[in-house]
């Protein structure tokens, strides 16, 4: 009659387990160091293209960093630093500042790029940078030519003090929108439409009082 076959000792397994362990965490650290950079790259040329196509008029873009009220000018190595990028045009004029909101939609996190007019102090327009809202329903706040019709100049116009908007960026139930700061959201795609007008409102109330205190920096920024 044939022995059994001789078990492993557990020390021997439990040692071969965290052997193994060590190397799978190895090597996903290391892919992590050789890829990390190329993602970063990427991301940094994704946001530059979206930066011009929100700012359409713009030949050329400022970085700037927004932190506890000061505006600050960034060089170019300093761009993954920078949270306000100014546009310029061929003689030096800023024609308009992009800058990032984002706020839970349907699905997860919908983040943003969008488009804010000094001058008349409104928002322009935007383009999404990350989504995962239900593709032919969610995404339509990108197609839908009704919705992207409250960009033609959303008012966020700042109060007098400068401390904040006039008046809150909502978004209504579609056909409801009676003032310039409402936008129309789109039937069967409420809750995505909703996150936009909460992501504008949200950084926009952040942002533009600072922005306003800050506007000459910006547009010094043409004339260097």
């Amino acid at each position: 009659m044939s022995e059994a076959p001789t078990m492993p000792k557990s020390s021997k397994l439990i040692t071969a387990l965290a052997l193994i362990a060590m190397m799978s965490g190895l090597l996903v650290a290391v892919t992590f160091q050789v890829t990390a950079p190329r993602i970063a790259l990427n991301k940094q040329k994704a946001l530059e293209k979206a930066i011009f196509a929100v700012l359409p008029e713009a030949t050329s873009a400022g970085n700037f960093l927004l932190q506890d009220g000061v505006l600050t000018s960034l060089t170019a190595e300093e761009f993954s630093q920078a949270n306000v990028f100014a546009g310029y045009n061929d003689a030096g004029e800023l024609v308009g500042i992009a800058m990032e909101a984002s706020a839970r939609g349907y699905s997860d996190v919908v983040r943003i790029l969008y488009a804010y007019e000094p001058k008349n102090q409104c928002i322009l327009g935007f383009t999404v940078l990350q989504s995962t809202e239900t593709p032919g329903i969610g995404d339509k706040i990108e197609t839908d030519a009704d919705f992207l019709k409250n960009f033609d100049c959303l008012d966020a116009s700042l109060n007098a003090d400068l401390s904040s908007l006039a008046n809150d960026i909502i978004t209504v139930k579609n056909g409801k929108k009676v003032n310039a700061w409402e936008i129309d959201g789109i039937s069967g795609a409420t809750i995505t439409s909703k996150a936009i007008g909460n992501a504008l409102n949200q950084s926009a109330n952040a942002m533009l009082p600072d922005l306003a205190k800050n506007q000459a920096l910006l547009e010094k920024k043409g004339d260097s």
